[in-house]
């Protein structure tokens, strides 16, 4: 019997951008939702004019930002300044969806009549699930903001980087890949409500609060013993030696250890031919490490230096030493790992050529996960939406158009 994908049934009209929202509905499309993506030419999702572009040519449908993260997804451009759109666009949730989410500030989706208390009154059984950067409410909750602002908010950037140094902002936007779980979850949450009670509901989530919880060790510490967090580089308050060492290789290769008890730390000299200096009475316990780690740190990088960062990665882990090499993008695309597990796929996109996707990062024994198309150019399917979705003459998809709704 063929397996079917859990979400198979379900409609979701998307009119996230950005991060949190896009990466939180691509999963649930990898699971078999029917997603659309509502945006415009007038107001598209930020991440199709973001990088990096395919060929280095910038171009509204060649960002591989948007396209990683928007898979599986129908895309329909409505202006939505327009009541023509917006009506539009009601129309959408009322006949055909089950899920609205959105991410733009408070007063948005008010303003063009797609909020809850608007779209309820005709769909009772509604979910509304929307994100912000500091919530719907609030006396920030107006403030605008995406991922890079929340994780400096949340204090990531405070204790990112070096003791020496001004703060440095994790990479990426860390907020948005560790907030979509938890839109995802919340979802789910309402779906299963709304199968027992037939009862819809609005949901908000934000996104500093649910990063927040990420940093509950070093808040508490703060709170209860004083002690705030500072920068520390690479280091462990729990693990030394704890850094990245360079290794062997063309350019810049590097292989990540950590070494957290005695016991590892035992492991780890045995591995590198217990030379004298691992003797030295200095090194025998975590205290003592952490006390010099400077020469440890030099010391440990002097082995890594004479060896390609796969095979310190590989004889470390064989002796329960915590490795990894550090990976850049074309080793990440050859990582024997990801790809045994299905990791990246490639997809053709219609204007971008054969692109790399990510599928989600678990795996569930019997409902299956698949990516069903490219992430769409702008306005790709709004005939699909409009006639076939929507039932629309093609005097009304004119009208449309003459009327600037559709861009």
């Amino acid at each position: 019997m063929e397996k079917r994908r859990i979400f198979e049934g379900l409609k979701i009209a998307d009119f996230t951008w950005l991060g949190v929202g896009p990466i939180a509905m691509k999963f649930m499309a990898n699971l078999g939702a029917t997603v659309i993506h509502i945006e415009s030419n007038t107001r598209p999702d930020i991440t199709r004019i973001s990088f990096p572009y395919k060929d280095f040519q910038a171009g509204i449908n060649r960002s591989g930002f948007f396209a990683f993260y928007n898979d599986s997804k129908y895309g329909i451009s409505l202006n939505l300044r327009m009541p023509q759109a917006q009506e539009v666009a009601r129309r959408l949730v009322w006949e055909w969806a089950d899920v609205v989410a959105d991410a733009h500030l408070p007063g948005i989706m008010e303003k063009w009549g797609l909020d809850y208390e608007t779209l309820r009154k005709q769909k009772p059984d509604l979910i509304h699930i929307a994100t912000a950067l500091q919530g719907k409410t609030g006396p920030y909750s107006k403030i605008p903001g995406h991922g890079i602002v929340g994780v400096s908010l949340a204090g990531f950037s405070e204790i990112t980087g070096w003791p020496d140094r001004e703060p440095a902002v994790p990479t990426g936007a860390l907020s948005d890949f560790i907030t979509f779980p938890h839109m995802v979850t919340a979802l789910i949450a309402a779906l299963i409500h709304r199968k027992k009670t037939g009862k819809g509901q609005y949901i908000e989530l934000s996104q500093l609060e649910a990063t927040l919880q990420f940093l509950a060790p070093p808040l508490m510490d703060c709170m209860i013993n004083g002690r705030i967090l500072g920068r520390m580089g690479n280091r462990s308050t729990h693990a030394a030696p704890h850094a990245v060492y360079r290794c062997q290789g063309e350019g810049e290769r590097w292989c990540a250890i950590a070494v957290s008890t005695d016991e590892e730390w035992a492991n780890f000299c045995r591995v590198i031919g217990n030379p004298e200096w691992t003797k030295d009475p200095r090194f025998a316990t975590l205290k003592g490490r952490k006390e010099n780690e400077d020469e440890l740190n030099e010391l440990v990088q002097q082995w890594t230096a004479n060896r390609p960062p796969e095979e310190v990665m590989t004889l470390l882990q064989e002796a329960g030493v915590a490795a990894a090499v550090v990976e850049s993008g074309e080793d990440l695309v050859a990582d024997p790992q990801l790809n045994h597990r299905g990791t990246l796929v490639v997809l053709e996109h219609p204007e971008i050529g054969p692109h790399i996707y990510q599928t989600p990062p678990y795996r569930f024994s019997k409902t299956p996960h698949e990516l069903t198309m490219p992430a769409p150019c702008l306005g790709q399917h709004n005939e699909y939406i409009l006639k076939d979705v929507l039932g629309m003459s093609d005097d009304e998809v004119a009208d449309l158009l003459v009327a600037g709704a559709l861009e």
